[in-house]
């Protein structure tokens, strides 16, 4: 759970650190190129919010005239104008729909227009963002988290486009009110203006110091309530563990007490917020309140005398424009704390975009030699690792290959036996360009592998792992990732071979049975022959089996090894196992130990060695007790 908190206070970090500069509205600049396609529509969109926005301003000035008119009718009865303006009337009332009716036009089209551009531009961020991230290294994945990854493609690219479509154009109508209603303030009554302005320096001041405890209040609670959905997240992940134990009580007194701390904390920033909004609601009001009472004063000045003071029309535009200015003078706090999290959204996104992507080779296809099509050419499987040390990015302190040395000629089968931690696993990420070894060479067919193109090189790979992850679509889908676009009768083929096609065959859907999360509604033997059926199709030129029998019992594993073995015919095979049994019949035993290779041989010749380390692995799983063997 400490890790979950350390994460999100890192996300909270880039919130607070990340401010308004030239700097980081550079960077965040830096993802408008997204909207560069659909200029034309996002210009239009534009245009039309400018327009929606001044005829905003319109309705003020026409409810000023209708109220002087009306006035003027009531109060002389008997004037001559009161024809005119009863005429007149019905023409200023249609003309006043007439604005709405093209604010409304306006509206829409910005609103649609900025929604579309919003959506597309956002699919193809999202989509370049993915792409990023699973062409991203190992080293990479080993050091984050998968949702916080997934939270990056989700929240933060949500939070980017409301900030794209929403908050910017908010932005620019509350400032075109803002500039405009001021402007037109002053022409209306400079005297009342000028009221009215003295009382917002200690408005703003104070809504921003309020705005600041609301704020790391809510940033609070979200925390506490992160913190009692993690307890949830864990405990029903490891269900079986709490029911075992008998620890329902112990999960229910944690998820209570954390929900606790998140109520503690929400109660107190209702407290801030009920005292903001009584102070906002007497400010406001008290303002209006001197506003009109001034405004009454110049009302009566101009009754009095017509060349001073304003009408009451004049003073009804005035306070719908005080009431535009206001709203807008107040959204700018919600925007600038939308800015505020969207640049924080922005600074983590542009963390994936600027990371560097797995290299590319150091030589062109042609100089490797290609066939006709430019595809690289069969391997012919030749392994070699000379000297080869590493140690993981996330782990500086910890050397986990030192000097290893081992060959695997064409069409063999290679055995990585030794106790956990000793590299084996290790040595296969290696040679799948995982990661790149800080020194030694890791040779295929005679040539370093940082000289193939890597996703050529990758093609005539497979690896079937103990732990079998299946996608969540059908079993045809699983079979097909080997080789996307195989036919239906190229995957039937291959889960023949694989001893798979019987056990799918009886399912109702047959090869359409969805398989659930991670394969769930399969067995362990049943997802490890889907495994080996995908690497069937995939026919690779080298394959790596992961101790892919050691969590089965004895009918799968059977099938399985049975499966495995036509797999394993015409290809280099490299067999990590902690079952010696299994390994028996490989062409050489690689026993690795403390990073280092310090053992080789077949089983025969291995077991001959009186000291040796095989032999006392050996010696120690066969005289172990049923169901004890020796960890990976």
């Amino acid at each position: 759970m400490a890790r979950h908190r350390g994460r999100r206070a890192d996300n909270d970090d880039d919130l607070l650190k990340v401010k308004l500069s030239r700097k980081t509205l550079l960077e965040a600049a830096s993802l408008y190129r997204y909207l560069l396609p659909y200029w034309f529509k996002f210009t239009i969109a534009l245009v039309m919010l400018g327009f929606a926005s001044l005829l905003g301003l319109v309705f003020p000035a026409i409810v000023g005239k209708l109220v002087d008119g009306t006035l003027s009718v009531l109060t002389n009865p008997g004037a001559p104008e009161q024809s005119s303006w009863t005429q007149n009337i019905d023409v200023i009332a249609l003309g006043l729909l007439g604005v709405l009716a093209l604010q409304a036009v306006c509206s829409f089209v910005q609103t649609y227009w900025f929604v579309e551009v919003g959506e597309r531009s956002l699919t193809d961020l999202r989509r370049d963002t993915y792409a990023r991230l699973i062409r991203l290294p190992m080293a990479f994945h080993s050091q984050r988290r998968v949702g916080e990854l997934a939270s990056r493609l989700a929240a933060d690219l949500s939070q980017i486009q409301d900030t794209l479509t929403g908050i910017v154009p908010h932005f620019l109508r509350q400032t075109a009110i803002l500039l405009g209603g001021t402007v037109l303030l002053f022409v209306t009554s400079p005297q009342l203006t000028l009221v009215m302005l003295l009382s917002l320096p200690v408005l703003i001041l104070l809504t921003f110091l309020f705005g600041r405890f609301i704020r790391k209040n809510s940033r609070e609670a979200q925390d506490r309530l992160a913190d009692s959905n993690v307890i949830v997240e864990e405990t029903l992940q490891g269900i079986a563990s709490v029911k075992a134990y008998a620890n329902e009580g112990y999960e229910e007194g944690r998820y209570r007490q954390g929900l606790d701390l998140f109520l503690t904390t929400v109660l107190r920033g209702a407290k801030y917020r009920g005292a903001f909004v009584s102070f906002i609601v007497f400010a406001l009001f008290g303002a209006v309140v001197v506003v009109l009472w001034y405004g009454a004063h110049l009302v009566y000045d101009h009754r009095r005398d017509p060349n001073v003071g304003i009408s009451a029309g004049e003073l009804t535009s005035f306070m719908l424009y005080t009431l535009f200015v206001a709203a807008a003078m107040g959204s700018f706090a919600e925007i600038y704390g939308t800015i505020q999290r969207s640049l924080g959204a922005t600074h983590r996104v542009r963390e994936i975009l600027r990371e560097p992507t797995e290299p590319l080779p150091s030589g062109s296809i042609a100089q490797l030699g290609t066939n006709g099509d430019g595809a690289m050419p069969r391997l012919q499987g030749s392994v070699v690792f000379e000297h080869v040390a590493f140690t993981y990015p996330s782990r500086k302190e910890i050397q986990v290959l030192r000097d290893v040395d081992l060959v695997a000629r064409p069409g063999q089968r290679i055995a990585l036996v030794g106790p956990s931690g000793a590299g084996k696993s290790t040595i296969v990420s290696l040679l799948l360009r995982f990661y790149e070894p800080e020194s030694g060479r890791v040779l295929v067919d005679g040539r370093d592998v940082r000289d193939y193109p890597l996703h050529s090189f990758r093609s005539q790979m497979a690896i079937v792992p103990q732990d079998v992850l299946l996608f969540g679509g059908t079993i045809l889908d699983n079979i097909a990732y080997g080789r996307p676009g195989a036919t239906e009768e190229e995957v039937i083929v291959a889960a023949r071979k694989a001893n798979a096609h019987d056990f799918i065959a009886s399912f109702p859907e047959g090869y359409q049975t969805r398989v659930g999360e991670r394969g769930v509604q399969l067995s362990g033997g049943q997802r490890q022959r889907v495994a080996i059926a995908r690497a069937i199709l995939r026919d690779p030129a080298i394959l790596v089996l992961d101790e892919a029998t050691s969590s089965l019992d004895s009918e799968s594993e059977n099938l399985v090894l049975q499966a495995l073995e036509g797999l394993m015919q015409g290809r280099t095979s490299l067999i990590i196992a902690h079952r010696l049994s299994t390994v028996r019949k490989a062409d050489c035993i690689f026993v690795i130990k403390d990073g280092r290779t310090v053992e080789e041989g077949t089983h025969a010749e291995l077991l001959a060695r009186a000291d040796g380390v095989y032999r006392m692995l050996s010696e120690l799983q066969f005289e172990a007790p049923a169901g004890v063997w020796l960890d990976s």
